[in-house]
């Protein structure tokens, strides 16, 4: 009885002419081309090296899989950093071989040498052949929640100003002081209507002023690269400010892709959404999301997500009372170490 032989596996690091042998097995998976999504992926990781880590399987028929992933690192103020896997395919003729774990474990030894303890991911729910892979190679359903709704929905029109709960913060656990102060730059700015605007590269420093205001931290290399991939690496640009007096007293950064964890339609991905001390509950961050569902349904994209931790109650109800609902996609994650 013989015994069949295949060829080895060798992994390195993906490269820029691999990108046609990566479109291929990708629209083999997907039953849909997404060259463009996956050329922005490649270019991202030559703009920003230390962020990307892009893998690549190879054997004697040439490209056999390929893996892509991004680091987190300041997402709704979290302090931690963690990396994100986007990406994953495997050439239909080697599927069951062991690729797609030998490109895991090359992920899993970069990311711990970088210091790295997490690994997150996401899936659809019915997506069998992933869920099923991901619960083989040791991720667990994480705690963070996923949630989504229509962008055409109309539950961010509240009748009355007050129905809606706090404006979020990018710092859920900060105590808040109900006393009575005096009034700042930014309270005194509120007391007007804010005027949302897109995103443009030079709103970087007010945007890290406002961000300073509610995390007490200065986070420019954070945001500054946030700026960057809103403004360079999304399909279309949806990110937000809003200023009131010229003052940015908010901020909206959102992605709308086609691609991110397998998905073959587009959706807008909120990465985070501030609103300054002393604006919180005046509309400020009404406005940022109304702005943003008009613009997206212009676009013809017609879902919005975000992925929040658990312990942001005020962010939850916030975007709860706007209409979100836990989507069908779930959080996955991978302790490195355990």
């Amino acid at each position: 009885m013989s015994v069949a032989v295949h060829p080895p596996i060798a992994i390195r690091a993906l490269k820029p002419a691999d990108l046609p042998d990566v479109v291929a097995i990708d629209a083999a998976i997907a039953a849909r081309p997404r060259r463009s999504y996956i050329e922005r992926r490649l270019a991202a990781a030559v703009r920003e090296p230390a962020l990307h880590v892009q893998l690549a399987a190879t054997d004697d028929a040439g490209l056999a899989g390929y893996m892509l992933a991004r680091v987190l690192e300041g997402e709704f103020g979290s302090d931690s950093r963690a990396l994100r896997l986007e990406l994953l395919g495997v050439r239909p003729d080697i599927r069951g071989r062991g690729t797609g774990r030998q490109l895991l474990a090359a992920l899993e030894r970069w990311a711990v040498r970088h210091g790295i303890r997490d690994l997150q991911t996401a899936a659809n729910w019915n997506d069998h052949r992933m869920v099923g892979w991901l619960d083989a190679t040791g991720f667990d359903l994480a705690s963070a929640h996923i949630v989504d709704c229509a962008s055409d929905t109309l539950a961010w029109r509240p009748e009355r100003d007050d129905a809606m709960p706090p404006e979020p913060t990018d710092d859920a656990g900060r105590e808040i002081d109900f006393s009575a102060g005096p009034p700042n730059d930014y309270e005194r700015a509120a007391r007007g209507s804010a005027d949302v605007r897109t995103m443009v590269a030079e709103d970087l420093s007010e945007i890290v002023r406002c961000d300073r205001s509610i995390t007490g931290r200065d986070r420019t290399a954070y945001i500054g690269a946030r700026l960057v991939e809103a403004l360079d690496d999304s399909a279309v640009r949806v990110s937000l400010t809003a200023r009131v007096d010229d003052l940015i007293v908010g901020y909206l950064m959102a992605r709308a892709d086609l691609g991110d964890y397998g998905r073959t339609e587009p959706v807008a991905v909120i990465d985070t959404i501030g609103v300054a001390p002393g604006c919180e509950g005046r509309g400020v961050g009404r406005a940022m999301m109304a702005q943003l569902f008009s613009n997206l349904g212009s676009l013809g994209v017609e879902r919005v997500e975000s992925l929040v931790a658990p312990s942001n109650l005020r962010l939850l109800g916030f975007l709860y009372h706007l209409g979100f609902a836990p989507s069908k996609r779930l959080p996955f994650v991978r302790r490195l170490g355990d």
